[in-house]
């Protein structure tokens, strides 16, 4: 792999509302990345959505003013509240547009001190391959012992990169997400053979119960058979499962250790991996019925933690 100084480092969009104490840890976390410093971070601020929520807001974007340790931050305080989805993927297409490569990541993901060698290292070296839509950085707390990496069928979002040419596929109608997934009776296979509720998750976005815009990426992705490389060790931790939203109560389930080494990131076949899509089967297969409610709802960002 290329050396720090001539990769060509992918800038970080962050995405933050009105969670002081997660984008704190957020950002801390990202400081301490070893290619931080030259890295540009753009930070997306979305509007308070009531009076109430105006305070928070404020406070967070205080700290956001103080923030270094980058290459650059560029912060973006929305006027008004685009909502959740909205704002992500306005921001997304602003910056992988511009740039053509982006990492993302939301205010309640801690990385791992190499999580941006990662993402930058796995971007450069998957940059021409079509098959691929994205990079992952969050490996579930499965049983087995996966490889260093392996690829996903789809696409995931707890700290993650793409190009400008993977965030083309978005298609932010649910609708027909959900009718292509039933006509081509892909319904099963999607919700990882019953395993998980992807499809109920698209029937929420689509009925407006969920102000999301991650099952419809990941949907994106899926239906046109490309894949995501995902860590075999987790290099992020979500911290947002901790009842700081209305509609997301407090689980461990998903929290994983972060690997204190980096991952090495080599071309393997491109193709996802059987063992792995099993193991992570086996993960949701092994949750209560009420928790898959709860990360129906944390994976749909109805929370109000978020924009």
């Amino acid at each position: 792999m290329p050396l720090p100084g001539e990769m060509n480092l992918a800038p970080i969009a962050l995405f933050v509302y009105n969670r002081l104490t997660h984008t704190r840890r957020t950002v801390e976390a990202l400081a301490k990345n070893d290619l931080a410093d030259g890295s540009d971070l753009f930070i997306f601020s979305d509007g308070p959505r009531s009076q109430a929520d105006g305070e928070t807001v404020d406070s967070v974007r205080k700290y956001l003013a103080s923030i270094s340790g980058f290459n650059s931050v560029t912060i973006v305080n929305r006027s008004t509240n685009l909502g959740c989805a909205a704002s992500i993927i306005s921001g997304i297409g602003e910056i992988v547009n511009r740039f053509g490569r982006i990492i993302v990541v939301e205010d309640d993901i801690v990385t791992s001190p190499h999580f941006l060698r990662f993402m930058n290292e796995a971007l450069e070296l998957y940059r021409d391959d079509e098959e691929v839509a994205s990079i992952h950085g969050y490996l579930y707390p499965v049983k087995k012992r996966l490889p260093g990496t392996f690829f996903l069928r789809g696409a995931d979002i707890w700290g993650w990169a793409t190009w400008r040419r993977g965030w083309a596929l978005f298609q932010p109608d649910g609708k027909k997400l959900l009718d292509e997934l039933k006509g081509r009776r892909l319904t099963k296979a999607f919700d990882l053979d019953g395993s998980f509720y992807y499809t109920s998750m698209l029937e929420s976005q689509i009925a407006g119960k969920l102000d999301t815009w991650d099952i419809n990426w990941h949907a994106s992705a899926y239906l046109r058979g490309k894949l995501t490389l995902n860590p075999g060790r987790s290099l992020t931790r979500n911290i947002g499962n901790d009842n700081s939203g209305t509609h997301s109560n407090a689980t461990d389930k998903f929290d994983t250790d972060i690997s204190p080494d980096p991952v090495v990131v080599e071309r393997i076949p491109l193709k996802e991996d059987p063992a792995a899509r099993e193991a992570i089967k086996e993960f949701f297969r092994s949750l209560t019925p009420p928790l898959y409610q709860r990360a129906l709802a944390r994976f749909g960002r109805m929370i109000s933690g978020r924009g």
